[in-house]
C-alpha cells in the first residue's frame, strides 16, 4: 500500500479520476488515506531534519578535519592529531574574546557567546573522556577522508578512533554511541 502523499494522491486519481479530490467527502475512506498519509510526511521530514541536526557537530568536525590535512600529508602522529583536535575546539576563541570586549561591562552575555562557550566546555570535556576523530593515523583513513564528499553516509568505511588528551588511543565505531 502507498504510504508517502504523493504516491497516495497518485493512487486515489487514478483509481477516481482526475476531478476526484475536490469533490470527496471529508470522511470517506481516500480523505482518511490522504491525512494519514500527510501527517506521516510531516512526521518523517519532522525526524530526518531532528537526525541531520544532531549529526552536523560530527560533520563540521570532520570537514575541519579534512580542510587541515595539508597537501601531500601521508599520516598524523598523536602529537599531531591532538594539535588539531585542541585547534578545532579552540576555533571560536577569537570570537568569544570579540563578543566579551564589545559587550558593556556589567551585561549578561549574549545567546551567541553563551552558545559558543557551552560549545567550546562539551568538546573540551569530549577530549578528556575521548574525542571522536578519523584515525588519522593510518594512510588509507587519510586518503579517504580526503575524497570524502562531505555526506553522513560517505563517512561509513572511515575508521574512527577516540583520542583522549593523555594521548590514549581507543578504536570507536561509526555513528557515534556513548564512548564507543
Amino acid at each position: 500500500m502507498p504510504k508517502s502523499l504523493s504516491k497516495v494522491h497518485k493512487h486515489i486519481t487514478k483509481k477516481r479520476g482526475v476531478g476526484v479530490l475536490e469533490a470527496m467527502h471529508e470522511n470517506s475512506r481516500d480523505a482518511k488515506l490522504l491525512r494519514r498519509a500527510g501527517i506521516r510526511d510531516d512526521r518523517v521530514a519532522r525526524i530526518s531534519a531532528t537526525m541531520a541536526r544532531g549529526r552536523q557537530s560530527y560533520v563540521d568536525r570532520i570537514i575541519y578535519l579534512k580542510e587541515a590535512i595539508p597537501e601531500g600529508t601521508v599520516t598524523f602522529s598523536d602529537d599531531d592529531m591532538s594539535d588539531l583536535i585542541t585547534r578545532f575546539i579552540n576555533r571560536s576563541v577569537p570570537e568569544i574574546e570579540q563578543l566579551q570586549s564589545e559587550r558593556r561591562k556589567g551585561r549578561p552575555p549574549i545567546k551567541r557567546e553563551e552558545a559558543l562557550l557551552q560549545r567550546t566546555e562539551t568538546e573540551n570535556k569530549e577530549f578528556k573522556t575521548g574525542f571522536w576523530i578519523p584515525d588519522l593515523g593510518q594512510e588509507d583513513v587519510v586518503k579517504d577522508l580526503v575524497k570524502w564528499n562531505g555526506h553522513w553516509s560517505g563517512l561509513s568505511n572511515i575508521k574512527f578512533i577516540r583520542l583522549t588528551k593523555e594521548g590514549a588511543k581507543q578504536s570507536s565505531t561509526f555513528p557515534p554511541k556513548g564512548l564507543s
